[in-house]
């Protein structure tokens, strides 16, 4: 009755005896894990420990990184205004850039999910995230050149407005000195002397572009001799192209400038006639009552061309850099959120539908608070990403506009390696960079944490 029981204890004895101890088990399975581990915990000491720390070490030493400053490099940060200047830019970032991607992303998103060409409307989103950082500044950089010559967005703006109001005939001309007109600042031209209706006034201009006169334009006439109720003139371009020609005067293939509006204004300063010259630059102002006039060529026939808005100059430089971030990251925005679009319980909405909800009560009441884990991801992810933005900020703004588009990344640089050449300074704003960055991280490690133990 022993013998089975006997045996069994044997048999477990020895299996005992041949397994190694727990501790020794233990022990195997952490040099196994620490030998799986090693290389990325190397690459982490190397690429991120070691950076952090040297960074931190280096704050506290001068330039050349001999004399300790202490808290100095930190002091002088916070006294210099481009540190400011940095700040205020990557908080402005914070606020708009999160939201807006966030939004764009959840709209784009939930379009996807109606419309039939879905497919081709994500390809068409998301594709700028194929293209790098720097490519995507020099695209946007181009795109918003002053010059409509160079810049497509201006381009567009000045058929636009050229449209509705064409450019002034001859941009930027001016009086010939010491020929009785005079130019006022509005940039209007007129006579020094009243005229008298039946009398005359001529207009000999410089500073005119070759280009901007007509072919239509003939050689400069006198004009007609006025009659009593009329004041006639020549509007003529008094430059020849090799030189010749007497200053002031008519003749030797001088150009009539034809196109020209000129007025008639009384004492009062009313407008009292029009005329407009013609091809040779003749022009006869009539129907005008006895007295004396002040003839003027109005501003509107030499205004400057429009060339459109100086989209990276130091006002808009900032926005210009904040709508190509926008243009690329609001793809990825879309994804993520389709991603939990997919995943959602759709008859949730359908059942709300059928208890007579419209489009906008779903979306408020269940599919935004559905979404909200992963919206809240994709916030704390951009806001992390544009804390540290670079390439735009250093590729977009032209030289004399950098200054007042730099953010705390890019000042940095600047300090330590673009000519600053402080790299006890730059590593005080990399500091500064890394505490900004790291609540953020946190937060996001632990929502990430959270997920998955649920």
């Amino acid at each position: 009755m022993t013998t089975a029981p006997v045996a069994e204890r044997t048999r477990t004895e020895g299996e005992g005896a041949s397994r190694p101890p727990r501790r020794a088990r233990t022990r195997r399975t952490i040099y196994t894990a620490l030998a799986f581990l090693a290389p990325a915990l190397v690459l982490l000491g190397v690429l991120v420990a070691y950076p952090v720390i040297y960074s931190i070490w280096r704050s506290l030493y001068d330039a050349a990184g001999t004399n300790f400053l202490g808290l100095g490099n930190y002091a002088t940060m916070f006294t210099d205004p481009a540190t400011f200047v940095a700040i205020r830019n990557n908080i402005i970032w914070v606020v708009v850039v999160p939201v807006s991607v966030t939004i764009l992303g959840l709209i784009f998103a939930v379009l996807m999910d109606k419309i039939k060409w879905g497919i081709a409307f994500k390809l068409i989103v998301f594709m700028p995230m194929a293209i790098s950082m720097v490519a995507a500044g020099v695209i946007f950089r181009t795109a918003f050149q002053e010059n409509p010559q160079l810049g497509s967005v201006n381009a567009g703006l000045v058929a636009i407005h050229d449209a509705f109001a064409p450019n002034s005939s001859y941009p930027n001309a001016r009086p010939r000195p010491d020929a009785g007109i005079t130019q006022a600042k509005s940039g209007a031209i007129t006579s020094n002397d009243a005229v008298q209706a039946g009398g005359e006034a001529n207009f000999p201009l410089l500073a005119i572009n070759q280009e901007n006169v007509p072919a239509t334009a003939k050689t400069g006439a006198p004009a007609p001799a006025a009659k009593s109720d009329e004041i006639t003139g020549t509007v003529w371009l008094d430059f020849v192209r090799g030189g010749g020609g007497q200053n002031g005067q008519l003749g030797d293939g001088k150009k009539g400038l034809p196109g020209v509006e000129v007025d008639a204004v009384d004492a009062s300063g009313a407008v009292v006639g029009k005329a407009t010259t013609d091809a040779d630059g003749t022009y006869a102002i009539a129907s005008l009552a006895s007295g004396s006039y002040t003839v003027t060529l109005p501003a509107s026939n030499f205004q400057a061309a429009y060339t459109g808005i100086s989209w990276l100059g130091p006002t808009l430089v900032t926005a210009v850099v904040i709508l190509s971030y926008v243009w690329i990251w609001a793809g990825f925005a879309m994804v993520m959120i389709a991603s939990g679009l997919s995943a959602m319980d759709r008859s949730l909405q359908e059942a709300a539908r059928m208890d007579g909800a419209n489009e906008w009560q779903v979306f408020r009441r269940i599919t935004a608070p559905l979404l909200s884990p992963v919206l809240i991801v994709v916030f704390i992810t951009l806001i992390v990403n544009v804390l540290k933005i670079f390439d735009l900020v250093y590729v977009i703004p032209p030289a004399s506009s950098l200054p007042d588009a730099t953010v705390i990344a890019v000042q940095m640089w600047s300090v330590s390696f673009g000519g600053g050449n402080d790299q006890g300074l730059g590593s005080a704003l990399a500091v500064l960079l890394l505490i900004l960055v790291l609540p953020f991280m946190i937060i996001n490690v632990r929502r990430f944490r959270t997920e998955r133990e649920q």
